[in-house]
């Protein structure tokens, strides 16, 4: 999977490249995606993605990350699709949210990344049965990875 990472903050970001690559490995091999997929993030802070968030989902208010699709149903994603879409994480809710959480700001980064992705993917959790689904699948990609324990 190719990942491109921008980065709208002046937080040092780039450490997450190799992280993002292996999760994103271990997505390819679990859902059996073609490796040609691509995806990009971007790093913003809460002012940035609050924007985002209201002008195009029509919610005021800032959230932790943002995923824009190129596809939204697994069914649509062919071997052919190449473009996933595009991610928003925001930094200040990632450090927040790892604080509350108890666990480093690294896993929260990447469990960010790994729910963006899903979403991507045509994954959702609206509805009590699809949220497991999903859940289920963050757990068995990124805990490998970046344990919930990583401090």
């Amino acid at each position: 999977m190719e990942i491109t990472i921008y980065n709208r903050t002046n937080e040092d970001v780039q450490a997450y490249q190799a992280l993002f690559e292996q999760i994103g490995a271990a997505a390819e091999k679990q859902l059996h995606l073609s490796e040609t997929c691509e995806i990009s993030v971007t790093f913003v802070r809460s002012a940035a993605i609050h924007k985002i968030n209201r002008d195009y989902r029509g919610i005021d208010r800032p959230t932790d990350v943002i995923s824009f699709a190129i596809n939204d149903s697994p069914d649509l994603i062919d071997d052919g699709e190449k473009d996933l879409g595009d991610l928003f994480i925001n930094i200040n809710y990632a450090r927040r949210q790892a604080k509350e959480y108890g666990h480093s700001l690294k896993r929260e980064v990447c469990f960010l990344f790994t729910h963006g992705l899903l979403h991507c993917l045509g994954y959702d959790h609206m509805k009590p049965e699809d949220e497991k689904v999903m859940f289920a699948l963050q757990e068995k990609i990124l805990d490998p990875i970046v344990p919930r324990d990583d401090q």
